[in-house]
């Protein structure tokens, strides 16, 4: 296999790590390699333990080069957590001879870019929304085109700076280098929306183990992101108290018997519970699980719901709600957010990728196949993405803005 053919996608998550390996085709991209390992050095999308991460990370890329049958060096790698913020931006230039340039976009682009922020924060992505040459609005691809003002409206998402660099850290101490880093809700739309719904309007939930990632679009561009500090760890916290079993034994019992409403389980099915210490397990009601998912779930979907309220966007969202993650496999998940969200909704499976594509055929598998999908888009080449570690700031950056235009002019 040639070694740039292969593009690797790195889900660093709270409850799992999982490498995909794909091979880029004439058709798209083939799954050729998958490997995951239980997540233990992360908390709500977090690095807390740079150790434990990087043992899962090595653990899941072996099993993705031993499927593979490659070996792993550049990895597009996802983040999450509460620290990741989304908001709008707009830029202004003029455009220098009356036609627009590569050159016009960028300078619109690093004026729409040139915002405070506070230092301990970091730009990931700066999306484009829409460019509007003179009047004219609306516009996806200005090259080429007759004006004197080109002015773009764009989404720009920041992180702390700390948890990038952690995220970073640990895969260059895995042997790894990172070829881009990618906000996970931006990843899962790539792996499961329809450009249909991208383009009537439509909302990614992406229900993870230590979070919850939001991504709205609409006229196929990106509206609005959020993050929320929720997620299936919480639930699992729950069934562990609720019931009085090992934190293990309530994962397993949540994957195969939760269901987030009481009004779907079967009046008299009972589940085997097992208890600490040895004890000889229990036989319990499932309607009792069910009763201990459901108020946990509604209150996550509730602040879903309030997210996409708040965003100003739920009026554009012609096409739905798509849950996708592995806390949306749990039953009853997708009726319960039709009733709290009132708007259509289904659950998103990776799509568009071929070759191994049924062994990754579950939302849970979504980032991970998106952050690749992302990666085939992206032009191949030497660049490494990196975090700022010097201590410049939003005027230095300015300024050197200035003297590239400068340079341009003259």
């Amino acid at each position: 296999m040639a070694k740039s053919d292969l593009i690797i996608g790195l889900d660093i998550g709270t409850t799992k790590i999982c490498a995909v390996v794909g091979q880029t085709t004439d058709d798209g991209v083939d799954i050729v390699g998958i490997g995951a390992s239980p997540s233990t050095g992360l908390r709500k999308g977090v690095v807390v333990n740079i150790e434990e991460t990087v043992k899962s990370v090595q653990k899941a890329l072996e099993e993705a080069e031993l499927m593979a049958g490659c070996e792993i060096r550049t990895v597009y790698v996802g983040i999450a957590g509460s620290h990741i913020k989304g908001f709008n931006s707009h830029g202004v230039i003029a455009v220098k001879d009356g036609e627009v340039t590569q050159k016009d976009v960028d300078r619109a682009l690093d004026a729409a870019s040139a915002v405070a922020i506070p230092l301990d924060r970091e730009v990931i992505h700066t999306l484009p929304q829409e460019y509007i040459v003179d009047d004219q609005r609306g516009i996806v691809h200005p090259l080429g085109m007759a004006g004197v003002r080109l002015e773009v409206k764009v989404h720009i998402v920041t992180g702390a700076v700390t948890s990038a660099q952690n995220i970073v850290r640990s895969c260059h101490r895995s042997g790894l280098d990172v070829s881009d880093i990618v906000l996970e809700s931006l990843a899962s739309a790539k792996a499961v929306l329809t450009e249909e719904e991208r383009e009537l309007g439509v909302a990614l939930v992406d229900l993870g183990g230590g979070t919850t990632d939001i991504a709205i679009f609409a006229s196929d561009t990106i509206k609005h992101t959020g993050v929320l500090a929720l997620g299936g760890q919480n639930l699992t916290n729950d069934i562990a108290y609720g019931l009085s079993t090992p934190m293990a034994s309530a994962e397993r019992i949540k994957v195969r018997h939760g269901c987030a409403m009481v009004d779907l389980v079967p009046q008299g099915e009972v589940i085997e519970v097992s208890t600490a210490g040895g004890r000889e397990p229990r036989r319990l009601s499932r309607r009792m699980l069910a009763e201990i998912c459901q108020p946990r779930m509604e209150e996550v979907l509730d602040l879903v719901d309030q997210e996409l309220a708040r965003s100003g966007c739920k009026h554009l969202i012609g096409a739905g709600v798509v849950l996708t993650g592995g806390s949306s496999l749990i039953d009853g998940c997708q009726e319960l957010a039709e009733q709290i969200f009132r708007l259509p909704t289904r659950i998103g499976y990776p799509r568009n990728v071929g070759g191994l594509r049924d062994v990754v055929n579950s939302p849970k598998f979504a980032t991970a196949v998106g952050l690749l999908c992302y990666g085939a888009e992206k032009e191949v080449g030497d660049r490494k993405f990196r975090i700022r570690d010097d201590g410049g700031n939003i005027f230095d950056r300015v300024l050197s803005r200035m003297k590239k235009w400068f340079v341009d002019i003259t």
